[in-house]
């Protein structure tokens, strides 16, 4: 598949995520092998009234290219503005967010609200597209529900209008993240336009992504929740895809490493006493399935200080490694 200089066979993406794809957790999946990410959703209103904190959202480090970044609003002269704006930080790509399901966002109209009126998501994304050189991408849904599915009419639209890819979440507006998503209409997507059809939904394990991958023919998976907590989904899916198997257990040290490496970037970025509290939603993800492991993550919530945090998990560390030895020596 290519995305304007983009090119990548069977890609997997990250998604854009709200509080969780900042600079930071982009650069670890990266690393990971992430082939594109994606910043958090960036407010067309926010960007054009300058609000310092949206206008941080857009910025990009070498490291983590590929990268794109999302848009969303309602307002067609406010996506136009804030697409110029997004292209001064020279992203890859800018994609329009046209499936948010969030409440606080369709009710303003923008997102998922705009499958409930083709013609004007057509005007709105058509304008971007004209107002910029940078690539366009849209992202959005099968539909607002299970009687207005409108996927196909919105894909050879976008294809027509100049979007150079379309991802999909193969879900309605009114499912939000319930039920299983529907990926049998990724083929369908496929049959009727030329552009590269991303899949996304439902692909939380190396093996759903092979098995999007093998059933629908997707050009590309994105991944959102399974990459919280796991970002070396990445790698494993990497390794799936090219050796058909996976190492799927990741011993401590090994998250502990990452999860030190993922916190002092935070605090780079961000600030120590921010970057600390606002790391805490990772806590889980990182330490998930080990002795103790939610007591640890009460402990660590208490913390404001990096080394602080780095101390106490080396101590944990330290005292698990203790704990399994001695009951290696007797066995």
């Amino acid at each position: 598949m290519q995305i304007g200089e983009i090119k990548i066979e069977k890609g997997l993406f990250l998604a854009p995520m709200e509080d969780v794809t900042d600079a930071s957790f982009r650069l670890v999946c990266k690393k990971l092998g992430a082939d594109l990410v994606y910043t958090e959703f960036v407010n067309s209103e926010g960007l054009i009234r300058n609000s310092e904190k949206t206008h941080k959202k857009l910025h990009l480090f070498d490291e983590e290219r590929p990268a794109g970044i999302q848009i969303y609003g309602a307002n067609i002269d406010s996506m136009v503005a804030a697409a110029k704006i997004a292209e001064e930080e020279n992203p890859d790509l800018i994609d329009i967010n046209c499936g948010c399901w969030v409440k606080n966002v369709v009710g303003h109209g923008a997102g998922a609200a705009l499958l409930k009126d083709l013609p004007y998501m057509e005007k709105m994304i058509s304008a971007v597209v004209r107002s910029i050189d940078k690539p366009v991408t849209v992202k959005t849904r099968l539909g607002w529900d299970k009687d207005n599915i409108k996927i196909l009419d919105v894909a050879k639209m976008v294809e027509n209008i100049g979007v150079k890819a379309l991802t999909v979440h193969c879900r309605t507006r009114t499912q939000a993240h319930k039920d299983i998503p529907d990926w049998s209409w990724i083929p369908k997507i496929k049959a009727v336009v030329n552009i590269p059809i991303i899949l996304n939904g439902g692909v939380l394990t190396p093996q759903d992504a092979l098995r999007a991958f093998q059933e629908t023919g997707c050009d590309a998976v994105m991944i959102a929740r399974g990459a919280i907590g796991n970002p070396w989904i990445f790698s494993q899916t990497k390794m799936l895809l090219s050796e058909g198997r996976f190492n799927d257990e990741i011993e401590l040290e090994e998250r502990i490493k990452l999860l030190i490496e993922h916190l002092k970037l935070s605090c780079e970025l961000k600030g120590e006493k921010r970057g600390v509290i606002e790391f805490r939603k990772h806590y889980s993800g990182y330490l998930k399935g080990f002795h103790n492991s939610a007591k640890l993550r009460s402990e660590l919530m208490s913390y404001l200080i990096m080394n602080e945090v780095i101390s106490h998990l080396d101590e944990f560390k330290s005292n698990l490694s203790k704990m399994n030895s001695e009951v290696r020596a007797e066995a």
